[in-house]
């Protein structure tokens, strides 16, 4: 995979003023050991629980991102080493957490995307509370599951469809 989000805007300049493709607001740190990531969006909804996000990287993640959106709580960690690399072994592209991570140095040495708000050594709660595959908003942005999302060090781009 080799792209930039900067010249995928450019050489899709018409889907981006029609408003298919968007641009997330500068906000998240990188972790993983990949910088640059994209596939297909899976979402989670959900609040200071991780249990949820174990069970989809868990699954096959034919190379598709978890999007998730903790409600920016800043209050726990909802992503560890352990889920990095279940995401690894299991063929995701990377994750996006809009809360924090943990193990931030381990996760640097795994080869999966990262990318979170900000670190926090404790873990969340395990209630089995949220909700998957729905239209979630943040960073001025809706992620929607299907859709395509990129990111590289210059940021984040989101598609309705492949950008090329």
């Amino acid at each position: 995979m080799s792209f930039k989000t900067p010249d995928l805007l450019d050489h899709n300049e018409v889907k981006t003023q029609d408003g298919s493709a968007r641009v997330v607001a500068p906000m998240f740190h990188n972790y993983g050991g990949r910088r640059a990531f994209s596939g297909q969006i899976v979402t989670l909804k959900l609040f200071e629980d991780n249990s949820l996000v174990r069970e989809v990287l868990a699954e096959d993640g034919k190379h598709r991102v978890l999007v998730i959106d903790g409600g920016g709580s800043v209050r726990c960690a909802l992503v560890g080493d352990q889920l990095a690399a279940l995401a690894h072994k299991n063929g995701w592209a990377g994750l996006i957490v809009y809360g924090c991570i943990r193990d931030s140095e381990a996760i640097s040495g795994i080869d999966i995307g990262m990318l979170a708000l900000a670190t926090h050594p404790l873990k969340s709660i395990k209630k089995g509370v949220g909700d998957r595959d729905l239209a979630v908003s943040f960073g001025g942005v809706t992620f929607r599951p299907e859709e395509w999302i990129y990111v590289d060090p210059d940021g984040v781009v989101v598609s309705d469809q492949a950008l090329d």
